[in-house]
C-alpha cells in the first residue's frame, strides 16, 4: 500500500526575533512564549520562491535516503503562494529537479489543511493511475504577503518547505481521512494585497470545530485516545494547540508543540513535526489534523506499517 516512506524539510537560516518587536506591538515575554508560541520566525531571501524552498527540501531528502529521480512519477506541490499565477509551481519544481517527462505534476491550493488534503490526493491519484514513487511538497512563503506592521500576522508566520516521499515501501499508511469546510467564513483569513486574519474568529472556529471533528474520526474507526500515540496538530499558535489538547482531554506528551524557533509554516507545520515523529517506533498510530484558511479542516489517522 502507498504511504509515507520519509520526510525532509527546509527552513531558511535567517530568523526574525519577536523579542525585538515587544515595544512596537506592546507585547511581553508571556505573550510571545505562551500565547503565540513564536520566539522567532524564519524568513526566506527576497529572491527565493516557493519552488526554491521545495528544491532545498528535496536536497535534504536525498541526503537522508537513496532516491533515484528518474523513478519519480508524481510530483505535487501544496501552496497558496505559487511562484507565478501561471504556470503551476510543481512544473517549475519538476524542471529544477530534472524529473522524468513521464512524471505527473499538479498543485493543490490549500493552506493550513493542505498537507492532509495533499496526502489523500497524491495517494489516491497514484493508486488510481498505477504510479509508484511520488513527492508531496508543501511550501507557503507567507513573508511575500505579510504586512510587517500588522500584529495579527507579523509575529506568527514563518517561511519553510517540506517534501514527503510517497511509495509502496512505506513507513506509515493512512487508515482514514475526514474533511470539512465553512466557506461562508472565507473572509476571516484572506489575502488581497496583504494577508488579513481575524485572529479571534479563527481561534473560535478551531476551538469549537476541531476537537469534535477529531473525536468523530476516532469514533468512526472505533478507536479511543488509548489507541493514539501522537496527535500532530497544525501549529497555528501555542494557545490554539493547547486549547484543542485540553478539549480533547489528551495528555500533553501526546501533542507535540514545535514552532518556537520558526513560526507557523502553514501547510508545512504538520510534516515538519512528522519528520521527527515517524522515526520513533513507539508511534504506532498518529492523528494528523490541519485547519485554517478557507475555513477548511482535514484530519487523518496514520498507522506504522
Amino acid at each position: 500500500m502507498l504511504g509515507i516512506k520519509n520526510i525532509a524539510s527546509y527552513l531558511p537560516e535567517r530568523k526574525i526575533s519577536n523579542y525585538d518587536k515587544k515595544e512596537k506591538f506592546g507585547i511581553d515575554d508571556d505573550f510571545i512564549e505562551n500565547k503565540i508560541g513564536v520566539k522567532s520566525h524564519t524568513l526566506k531571501d527576497e529572491d527565493e520562491k516557493a519552488s526554491d524552498l521545495c528544491t532545498k527540501a528535496f536536497d535534504n531528502l536525498v541526503s537522508k535516503i537513496d532516491l533515484k529521480k528518474e523513478n519519480i512519477d508524481c510530483c505535487v506541490v501544496v501552496t497558496q503562494n505559487p511562484d507565478f499565477n501561471i504556470p503551476h509551481t510543481s512544473a517549475i519544481v519538476h524542471g529544477k529537479l530534472g524529473l522524468s517527462n513521464e512524471c505527473a505534476c499538479f498543485d493543490i491550493s490549500l493552506g493550513c489543511s493542505g498537507f492532509v488534503y495533499g496526502l489523500s490526493n497524491i495517494i489516491s491519484f497514484m493508486k488510481n493511475n498505477g504510479l509508484k514513487n511520488g513527492l508531496l511538497f508543501t511550501a507557503d512563503p507567507y513573508s511575500e504577503v505579510i504586512d510587517t506592521d500588522d500584529k495579527n500576522t507579523a509575529l506568527i508566520f514563518g517561511d519553510g518547505a517540506t517534501v514527503s516521499y510517497i511509495s509502496e515501501d512505506a513507513l506509515y499508511l493512512p487508515i482514514d481521512f475526514s474533511f470539512g469546510t465553512n466557506g461562508s467564513s472565507y473572509k476571516e483569513l484572506i489575502c488581497n494585497d496583504n494577508l488579513y486574519m481575524n485572529g479571534r474568529a479563527v481561534f473560535n472556529f478551531t476551538a469549537t470545530t476541531i476537537p469534535k471533528h477529531i473525536q468523530k474520526l476516532l469514533e468512526k474507526n472505533e478507536l479511543t485516545d488509548d489507541n493514539i500515540n501522537k496527535y500532530v496538530l497544525h501549529q497555528g499558535s501555542k494557545y490554539i494547540v493547547d486549547t484543542i489538547r485540553k478539549r480533547l482531554k489528551v495528555e500533553k506528551s501526546k501533542v507535540p508543540f514545535d514552532m518556537y524557533e520558526y513560526g507557523n509554516t502553514i501547510s508545512s507545520s504538520i510534516p515538519l513535526i512528522l519528520e521527527k515523529e515517524i522515526n520513533k517506533v513507539e508511534n504506532k498510530n498518529m492523528i494528523i489534523s490541519g485547519f485554517g484558511v478557507g475555513l477548511s479542516w482535514a484530519s487523518a489517522i496514520i498507522k506504522r506499517k
